[in-house]
């Protein structure tokens, strides 16, 4: 089953979150509903990238790596990776 590695913005507070799901649809409604605790204090979400990968470990790996990232390297990624192919299986 596909695992999606996830990035979603808050433009309030000007705040990245990654994460990973099964379903990206269910996961943001989930954090825009103030349901996650993590991110509950800076909704609305939108969702700005989502990578498909193959496995649980695939998706942990890249989202290990994503979080490891400083806020410029962040904005560098969804540019380049954030476009007409976003979801697919070729990130990092």
């Amino acid at each position: 089953m596909s695992v999606y590695v996830y990035i979603i913005y808050s433009s309030i507070f000007d705040k990245y979150y990654i994460g990973q799901t099964h379903d990206v649809t269910e996961r943001l409604r989930r954090h825009n509903s103030g349901l996650e605790n993590a991110t509950r204090p800076y909704k609305p979400w939108s969702l700005l990238l989502s990578i498909r990968k193959e496995s649980r470990s695939e998706a942990m790996v890249l989202e290990k790596k994503l979080k490891n990232l400083s806020r410029a390297r962040i904005q560098i990624f969804i540019n380049k990776y954030g476009g007409p192919n976003a979801g697919a299986d070729d990130a990092a």
